[in-house]
């Protein structure tokens, strides 16, 4: 008997031995067995909770912290962006003042020497009509050094009498005039 006793002891487990006890206690022990049990779950299931709560709040405030750092890192680059931008519009609008200064400057250039040219050409007329040289080019039609001006009509004339005097550099012309005949 003793052997099948301790066979008996060997084969239970703790599940086995628990429904034993549970067997032969009184009713009223079970009932307070039971609410020690039942208690003994709700502390560990409220640790837990405390635990998980806590571990949540710690995610939460973590995650709050990175969109903060993400919301001012935003604010950051928008006024970088801001600032590059009005940093281009006083760089566009400082270009377009100089473009326009340029065109004012270039059309008075044109204007200052289209009135160089006019006045030069009647320069050239007045002298050529004040002053007669004695020399006598015949064969050009009177007038056309009115054209041509009579410096280049020399020039051509030299070139083509005298070529090898026409294509020195040395040879100038500084002054020619047509005589009336």
């Amino acid at each position: 008997m003793k052997m099948k006793r301790q066979m008996r002891e060997k084969e239970k487990t703790p599940e086995n031995q628990l429904s034993e006890e549970i067997l032969s206690i009184q009713e009223k022990d079970f009932r307070l067995l039971m609410l020690k049990m039942m208690q003994d779950i709700g502390n560990k299931l409220e640790a837990k909770m405390d635990n998980f709560q806590e571990t949540l709040t710690k995610e939460i405030q973590d995650i709050k912290l990175k969109q903060e750092e993400m919301q001012n890192t935003i604010t950051e680059i928008k006024n970088s962006l801001e600032a590059a931008n009005s940093r281009i519009q006083e760089a566009e609008e400082r270009i377009s003042e100089v473009e326009d200064r340029l065109v004012e400057i270039t059309d008075a250039e044109q204007k200052r020497e289209k009135r160089l040219k006019t006045n030069e050409k009647s320069l050239r007329e007045l002298w050529d009509n004040v002053k007669r040289t004695n020399i006598r080019i015949i064969g050009v039609p009177e007038g056309e050094e009115r054209e041509k001006a009579t410096e280049k009509i020399f020039q051509e004339i030299i070139a083509e009498n005298f070529p090898n005097m026409g294509k020195e550099p040395l040879t100038q012309i500084q002054e020619a005039q047509r005589v009336p005949i």
